[in-house]
């Protein structure tokens, strides 16, 4: 599809359409990249990067409050792992909905009703009595939470693509990045005031803040003119294009499947961690903000310095590697040496890190594809990640109880499927 064309410099140069809705002021063009591309006002990055960090905030805050929440429902440690599932699951399954229905309403409306629903969802789970109305719970608060997600990759495909739009996600991800570090301190510490229930009714309070946000700093950036389709088989088509087009497929899969290694450790790590090497809730969230840093500066890395330097296929495929030995290593020192945490916790981090690199070029890449489908495109991407992430995260708990070994394989496992995902684009270029 012809999409906006890109300067010399990497920058997009559209114009605006007429009676385009987000077309910056004269200020905020001063302040931006030359090119011509209108760049996004600081309320509106900062909002922007907060829906980015609605998925983190939501899986990562409670993490350290599992088997406190498990005890009190009475319950096993799969079956409160099954929150975290019903969550991926409606994060999933929201972006279909959310993406697709942002191409033909526009991206504001579905937004601010997403969050609304969002709010309301976390008041139910905090007010659950037993484990299924908690699953029941989250899994709406996943969906209604994808809105923010899969509509803050596409208001961003609106106004950027290439180079740019990398950079851009790199500088969401300084914000977002915060989420998965202090996420679990602030959940750890919040059980020294409350009790699990606390964390849900902070989930509320911080979907109410980004409703209200969102009301005031995102503007429309798809105008009517620019909008397609009503139906149900206009979606169906857009989806079936994308699917159909190999490279697109490519960097979908390449990005589940290395999102399915990260969610293995988001999923497995709290309860591997705290039941096999006997470590605190403190000492956990201490572990998992040390990572999340690691992540944080490799994708800080890689929008401002890797990606102006190394082309995309040469990135991917080095992450992909890295990610990969970092698997081998995780199962090497769980089944072959025993070096305890000293040696499980900086394998999981050089995984960390890997994904600051494969993420946000796999996702910038397939988003480039779809320049008119923005909406669509970037719900295939969460569904698929969250959907692979729903998957493995209970896994490093079948039988009932906890193994590091089996953290360690389903971590290899993805990393080598997003490395074989990606080979044949990387030989064909």
């Amino acid at each position: 599809m012809p999409g906006p064309t890109v300067d010399a410099d990497g920058d997009q140069t559209v114009p605006a359409a007429p009676g385009r809705t987000d077309t910056a002021p004269a200020a905020e063009s001063a302040a931006g990249a030359p090119g011509g591309k209108a760049p996004f006002a600081a309320a509106t990055v900062a909002v922007l990067g907060s829906l980015a960090a609605l998925g983190p905030a939501t899986t990562d805050l409670y993490l350290p409050a599992l088997p406190e929440l498990t005890a009190d429902l009475h319950s096993t440690a799969p079956a409160a792992q099954l929150t975290l599932t019903g969550s991926l699951l409606g994060m999933a399954f929201g972006q279909l909905l959310f993406g697709p229905l942002s191409d033909r309403a526009g991206r504001r409306g579905p937004l601010l009703v997403g969050l609304a629903v969002y709010t309301a969802a976390s008041v139910m789970c905090a007010l659950a009595d037993s484990m299924a109305m908690l699953v029941a719970g989250r899994a709406l608060q996943g969906a209604a939470g994808s809105a923010g997600l899969v509509i803050a990759r596409a208001i961003v495909r609106d106004r950027l693509e290439g180079v740019p739009m990398i950079r851009f996600l790199a500088t969401m991800g300084l914000i977002s990045g915060l989420a998965p570090i202090l996420a679990p301190v602030a959940g750890a510490q919040l059980l020294h005031l409350t009790d699990w229930r606390g964390t849900f009714f902070t989930l509320a309070v911080f979907g109410a803040l980004l409703t209200a946000g969102s009301a005031v700093g995102i503007r429309e950036t798809l105008p009517p003119e620019r909008r397609h389709g009503d139906g149900l088989g206009t979606t169906v088509r857009a989806i079936g294009g994308l699917l159909r087009d190999r490279p697109f497929l490519g960097y979908l899969l390449t990005s589940t499947f290395a999102f399915g290694a990260l969610f293995a450790y988001v999923g497995g790590s709290s309860v591997v961690l705290q039941d096999v090497y006997r470590i605190s809730p403190q000492t956990y969230s201490l572990v998992f903000a040390v990572n999340s840093i690691v992540l944080l500066a490799v994708t800080q890395l890689n929008g401002r310095v890797l990606v102006q330097r190394f082309p995309g296929p040469v990135l991917l495929v080095s992450a992909l590697a890295v990610a990969t030995a970092a698997g081998v290593a995780v199962v090497l020192c769980t089944t072959v040496w025993d070096p305890g945490l000293a040696g499980v916790w900086p394998a999981l981090a050089v995984l960390m890190g890997s994904m600051g690199v494969i993420l946000p070029n796999a996702n910038g890449q397939a988003l480039t594809m779809a320049p008119h489908a923005a909406g669509s495109a970037s719900a295939l991407l969460g569904t698929g990640t969250f959907l692979c992430g729903s998957v493995v995260a209970p896994l490093s708990s079948v039988g009932g109880h906890p193994s590091a070994t089996a953290l360690g394989l389903i971590v290899l496992g993805c990393s080598l499927l997003a490395l074989l995902s990606f080979l044949p684009l990387y030989r064909r270029r």
